[in-house]
């Protein structure tokens, strides 16, 4: 039965109260017991503003599952806003989030100004205390964890998810017994080096929006070195004004070699390859307006929030942009190598993963995506379309079926009852080695017959799996027994031709990860190209007004 609203008991469990407790009185909880009931009653002191903040908790329907509920039971209801710099406090850092590339509009600064004056009268005390821990509650959310719900944009999004609600209500606690808020509060964004250098990029971008947009390259045909064109007057007014010194030549039509040589360093600093060709990623790199880079910016501070919690401990990072993969053990970076991810049609979704299993001289069964689209139509195409690419067609008891058996015209509309396999070899989709991931997309990294593409610059071509130049170097760290599975022993094991699975021997993360934004080898903020078009949508959602609170 729901109790009378009043200075009467509230509920929840012994693990989730006896954490917020700790913090409350400044002890770190770190663990929690088997749950029970139990009772807390309010302390006398200030009795008329505790009640009323436990009634106006109650009349918002406030649960065991509401983080502000949680946090004033653990301090029995007592106002916690006594002092006026710490509302100051709060005042500043919510003017602070713009550097953070947050809007200071989602948390009504001037209606918070107004309730922060304080108040005698227990009703409007109680109002504004909840006023100011609400805020807070916002603000440390949106700096922690986003202020964008990323499966509201992906319907895959497996990564770790916000604390629960007692772990929000004991971060207020933490935050508030803080010396400086306002310091405490900036702190609680992600620490990570890419997070800071991209602040201090977003001040500097916003700096050069005042000083207003940059000048246009005209569109055109690719324009290669030593070329000839008219558009190469405004490619140099481009670059003179980014700081570069590109020297007014004699033929101002004339690509030369310095103005080649400066368009090759913009290129290296946007993540494109530097061999001085002015084609359309580089054109669509040059003509990013001010504005646009803060977007890009800002949704990059978003992804990161987001994401901030798993990129810690082992792990494997799959840069789905950068076309590259990292992986780190005990801290410090053991393997990287570049990959080829899925091209915008077919896109290689982000996901938090985990390696099960090796496949060692793996068999490819066709998935769904690439039978509907490319190997039915291919077949129906040309009769020797399977025998070209080794596949064969296998019926639900395992026997092989005869191509030519097959109605491949009609099979897209009627449904194909059967399955395509490649075997294994060299020469197959697969390579010779498979990382088996755990997600049910059927996305998974994998060797590739197809090497030569590795030496492009834009390596978006997959069907959506991740295919790893250096596959047998990660297969030795993740087997992790040198004993067993050196680097001779996994050759031998793939010469043998046999296919094989083999467990892992250590459990290593796997992030596949979108970002528009990251750091080269000297630290410095790379702005690049939005293969998959995911940046708008990101900016959109961080522009609209933030739900009511």
């Amino acid at each position: 039965m729901q109790s009378k609203p009043g200075l009467g008991k509230c509920f929840v469990t012994a693990a989730a109260l006896a954490a917020l407790a700790l913090m409350a009185s400044g002890v770190h909880a770190t663990a929690a017991g088997e749950a029970a009931v139990v009772a807390v009653e309010p302390a006398a002191s200030d009795s008329a503003l505790a009640l009323r903040i436990e009634q106006r908790l109650r009349e918002r329907a406030a649960t065991a599952d509401d983080p502000i509920a949680l946090f004033y039971l653990a301090r029995a209801y007592r106002s916690v806003w006594t002092e006026p710099a710490r509302v100051h406090a709060l005042l500043a850092a919510v003017e602070a989030v713009r550097g953070h590339g947050l809007d200071a509009a989602d948390f009504a600064p001037a209606r918070l100004r107004a309730g922060a004056v304080p108040a005698a009268d227990p009703e409007r005390a109680a109002e504004r205390e909840l006023l100011l821990t609400d805020t807070l509650a916002a603000l440390l959310f949106q700096l922690r964890h986003g202020k964008v719900d990323p499966r509201a944009l992906y319907r895959e999004w497996n990564f770790t998810p916000p604390p629960r609600p007692y772990e929000r209500a004991a971060e207020l606690a933490r935050v508030l017994q803080a010396p400086d808020l306002a310091a405490a509060v900036d702190a609680y964004a992600p620490d990570l080096p890419l997070y800071r250098a991209l602040r201090a990029e977003l001040l500097a971008q916003q700096g050069r929006l005042a000083v207003g947009d940059w000048p246009k390259v005209a569109a055109g045909p690719t324009l290669k070195p030593g070329a000839s064109s008219s558009r190469v007057a405004s490619l140099r007014a481009r670059l003179a004004a980014a700081g570069e010194r590109v020297s007014e030549a004699r033929d101002k039509s004339h690509y030369d070699e310095a103005l080649v040589e400066a368009v090759k360093r913009f290129q290296a600093a946007h993540g494109l390859q530097a061999d001085g060709v002015l084609g359309a990623q580089t054109l669509e790199a040059l003509n990013a307006s001010p504005a646009q880079r803060v977007a890009q910016i800002r949704a990059n501070l978003e992804r990161l929030r987001w994401v901030a919690s798993d990129l810690q401990g082992d792990r494997l990072l799959v840069d789905i942009v950068g076309y590259h993969a990292d992986l780190v053990l005990d801290g410090q970076p053991v393997w990287s190598s570049r990959v080829i991810v899925g091209k915008p049609k077919r896109r290689t979704p982000s996901l938090l993963d985990s390696v099960t299993h090796l496949v060692l001289n793996p068999k490819w069964v066709v998935p769904p995506t690439i039978l509907r689209e490319d190997v039915i139509p291919g077949a129906a195409r040309n009769p020797s379309y399977l025998a070209n690419r080794r596949l064969r067609v296998v019926d639900r008891s395992g026997q092989t079926v005869d191509p030519a058996t097959i109605d491949w015209s009609g099979a897209r509309q009627s449904g194909f009852p059967y399955r395509v396999e490649q075997q294994s070899g060299a020469d197959g989709s697969l390579g010779r080695i498979k990382f088996s991931l755990s997600n049910p997309y059927v996305i998974y990294l994998h060797d590739t017959n197809a090497r030569s593409l590795f030496k492009r610059a834009e390596r978006a071509l997959s069907s959506g799996c991740v295919r790893v130049e250096k596959p047998e170097e990660l297969a030795v760290l993740l087997l992790a027994d040198s004993g067993r599975w050196s680097a001779q022993a996994l050759q031998a094991a793939l010469d043998s031709g046999r296919t094989r699975t083999v467990d892992v021997g250590r459990d290593v993360k796997v992030l596949l990860h979108y970002a528009t934004a990251a750091l080269d080898e000297a630290g410095r903020v790379l702005l690049r190209n939005d293969i998959y078009g995911y940046d708008a949508a990101i900016v959109a959602a961080l522009d609209a007004p933030a739900p009511a609170r």
